[in-house]
């Protein structure tokens, strides 16, 4: 685990404040919201999340970064740019994540051979190194997140998330 610090702001989650999320709170009339697929994937998300962060404070690791450290991990030397594409983020944004994991010493910028003012991304001894562990513990927090569903309807809910995602077609 990296005792490094993180360079995300040292900002309170609310179960850290003692404060428990809970969806509906009883005697509050949540009106449209309940019937709405987007503040639903909201409420499930704070939960999901809230439970990611806990699960991998020790690494000062988010989502964002964790899915930059598999995607450059399965290509090395991928470009900035491609990365911020692959993660549907802005290359500004991307950078911010590449800074965090260069500060933690798990990534780490090198000359791009054919062009002189890209960088090319790769993983540390010490990123691929703490990326199995922290890839075991994201498996581990999602078993847990979504242990009360089946198999089928995790399948499911990924495939009918995947339909959301994905662009509208275009007539």
């Amino acid at each position: 685990m990296s005792t490094k610090p993180s360079s995300r702001p040292n900002h309170r989650r609310p179960a850290q404040r003692g404060q428990a999320f809970n969806a509906h709170m009883p005697g509050i009339d949540y009106g449209a919201l309940n019937g709405l697929i987007g503040y639903a994937l909201r409420r499930a998300q704070i939960r999901i999340y809230q439970d990611f962060l806990d699960a991998l404070a020790p690494w000062s690791m988010t989502p964002p970064r964790f899915s930059a450290m598999t995607i450059i991990h399965a290509n090395p030397g991928l470009k900035l740019t491609t990365l911020a594409q692959a993660m549907g983020i802005a290359r500004s944004g991307v950078v911010q994540v590449v800074n965090a994991l260069e500060k933690l010493g798990y990534a780490q910028r090198m000359d791009f051979s054919s062009d002189k003012r890209a960088f090319a991304l790769m993983l540390t001894a010490e990123g691929s190194k703490a990326l199995e562990t922290i890839t075991r513990e994201i498996c581990a927090h999602d078993a847990r997140v979504s242990a009360t569903l089946t198999t089928v309807e995790q399948a499911e809910l990924r495939r009918l998330l995947e339909m959301l995602g994905a662009p509208p077609e275009r007539s």
